[in-house]
């Protein structure tokens, strides 16, 4: 039996059903479907809407279905065609006309949205603390890194020397900017819409404002047109993960660049790679190459969704049914993809002779040799020139490097010692910057972060 029979004379097309069915993938709701009912429940009888022995056995209904839920026991019928259609028809099984009363004053409209928002209020905090522990390995790694250093890049031709720890620590603000988009979408959809009705509100003496606190929003709707129809939050929460997602692929494609013979920065640990059906000698680093591809995957969720929304007039319309599969599948391969690169991150072993080897070209502190002869009064585009042409002879084959550095008479063997393994990274100063001093004053505000940052997630959830 559907929840709109009584205005119709025959039952639904067994195509229609097929076709707008969506039990399959709301039942993972149900949990704040119950929380929401419950809430509801306890405030029709606030307002005089459901006796006390009513409202007992209507919340005694949820406990007892919810239970069904948890162990495995509830029996879907036919015609529950979502879990709230569901949730409702066995507690109206187990209280009578009690349980009859439970949607009372309530729409599907505002049920659905309300259990949506507790679900991505709670979601979101678990996947910030994915993040977090992702950081907190890139911490510790960039601390046992110490004062190895590698090139750093630009157009990925090696550009100047940086600690392997500010590298790393690149990563982990980036990741610290997630955690804040995540936190403050928590922090916008943090509204209850029940009470809205089906687009209007009700003629009946509800409390939103109760419920609301109640249910442990910060605020209830402002707006019952607005408040079943907005899937904003929803839209928010995909833009959010793909970006994170776009930051995941980022490090995916170092690491795949690392792990390869030509580069050789890194060991894969064989717990967080895979070998190959044919070619014996293979070690593949088929996580970093997934992190990449799943950040395709939900850019198109995004995209997806907000065409979806892009066209659709007030209030609620049978198209934001398609606001949860991408949803789900956006919060369940970032979960996966975050636990995955953390452990392959942690594992992996540095090789530190080879970023060195790599970083410690002499043509990669030329920058320092222009600075050198900023420092004696030489404007710095002459300067760049300057340089600029004895890198473009030592290239020409006409003598090496340092000793061209040595023998001009504005740089000398003064300049050329900056020319020296590691010396040029030891030289980077400047707050923020790739040297030692910058790095070490870096680690302790990440660290500082990280703890605020914990913090921030378990007070708002």
């Amino acid at each position: 039996m559907t929840l709109w029979h009584g205005r119709f004379g025959d039952g639904p097309a067994a195509e229609l059903l097929a076709y707008t069915v969506s039990l399959p993938f709301d039942r993972r709701l149900a949990g704040d479907d119950i929380d929401g009912s419950r809430a509801h429940v306890r405030g029709l009888a606030r307002v005089g809407l459901l006796t006390a022995e009513e409202a007992a056995a209507v919340l005694d209904a949820l406990d007892r279905t919810a239970a069904e839920l948890t162990d495995g026991t509830f029996e879907l019928a036919e015609g529950d065609e979502d879990i709230h259609t569901a949730i409702e028809r066995r507690v109206t099984e187990l209280a009578g006309d009690a349980g009859a009363k439970l949607h009372t004053g309530r729409s599907r409209n505002d049920q659905v949205a309300t259990a949506l928002r507790l679900y991505c209020k709670r979601e979101l905090g678990r996947v910030a603390e994915r993040v977090l522990d992702l950081q907190a390995v890139l911490v510790d790694r960039a601390v046992e890194a110490g004062d190895a250093y590698l090139p750093g890049y630009t157009h990925l031709q090696r550009a100047q020397p940086v600690l392997v720890a500010h590298h790393l620590l690149a990563h982990a603000w980036t990741l610290a900017r997630d955690v804040d988009r995540l936190l403050a979408t928590r922090t916008r959809l943090d509204v209850s819409p029940l009470g809205a009705g089906a687009l209007a509100g009700s003629s009946l003496p509800l409390d939103p404002d109760g419920v609301a606190a109640d249910l442990g929003f910060a605020a209830r709707f402002e707006n019952s047109l607005d408040a079943v129809s907005d899937r904003d939050f929803v839209a928010e929460v995909l833009f959010n993960l793909a970006l994170l997602a776009v930051h995941l692929s980022r490090v995916g494609e170092e690491l795949v660049l690392w792990s390869s013979d030509e580069f050789g920065f890194v060991r894969l640990d064989d717990a967080y790679a895979t070998g190959s059906s044919m070619l014996p000698q293979k070690k593949n680093p088929d996580i970093a190459e997934l992190a990449r591809a799943k950040a395709g995957r939900l850019i198109g969720q995004l995209t997806g969704l907000l065409a979806t929304l892009k066209g659709l007039p007030l209030a609620y319309n049978r198209d934001l049914q398609e606001d949860k599969e991408p949803l789900f599948d956006a919060l369940d391969q970032t979960v996966l993809g975050l636990g995955a690169l953390t452990g392959m991150v942690a594992t992996l072993r540095l090789d530190t002779a080879r970023m060195a080897a790599a970083a410690d070209s002499p043509y990669a502190a030329a920058v320092d040799l222009a600075e050198f002869l900023v420092v004696a009064g030489v404007p710095f585009r002459r300067a760049h020139a300057v340089v600029g042409e004895l890198v473009r002879r030592a290239l020409d084959g006409e003598a090496a490097f340092a000793d061209l550095v040595r023998a001009h008479p504005d740089l000398g063997a003064e300049a050329a010692a900056l020319l020296e393994p590691g010396v040029a990274v030891r030289r980077r100063t400047t707050p923020g910057g790739a040297g030692p001093a910058p790095v070490a004053a870096q680690l302790d505000r990440m660290r500082t972060r990280l703890a605020q940052d914990r913090a921030r997630v378990a007070g708002d959830g």
